[in-house]
């Protein structure tokens, strides 16, 4: 049960033969060099995320360009107002629906 233990003393108590001891020297001085390089390379940054796919339908087209116009949010109901639909429910869902995919208008 405590065999293990002792093996692992007797190993670490070995003598190094002095080559090795020169060799993991200069190995840990190699990765001390890194570390200061890599440490003192500027911070790349997280990569830009690639601009969402938006759709090409005409009626997305027409939504959006008056959005555009406008100077404050919009709701459904003035969206189809601002292009010229009936203000029907049916009008006013499709409208909303078209819209609740699409990229939020800040991020």
């Amino acid at each position: 049960m405590f065999t293990r233990p002792v093996r692992a003393v007797t190993v670490l108590t070995r003598p190094v033969h002095p080559a090795a001891a020169s060799q993991a020297s200069g190995a840990a001085e190699e990765v001390r060099i890194t570390r200061k390089t890599l440490l003192g390379l500027p911070d790349p940054g997280s990569p830009a995320p690639p601009a969402p796919k938006l759709p090409d339908h005409p009626a997305y087209q027409q939504i959006m360009a008056v959005f555009t116009a406008a100077d404050h949010p919009l709701r459904a109901r003035q969206v189809c107002e601002a292009m010229d639909l009936a203000v029907a429910p049916n009008n006013i869902n499709n409208v909303r629906l078209s819209s609740s995919g699409w990229p939020a208008a800040g991020s």
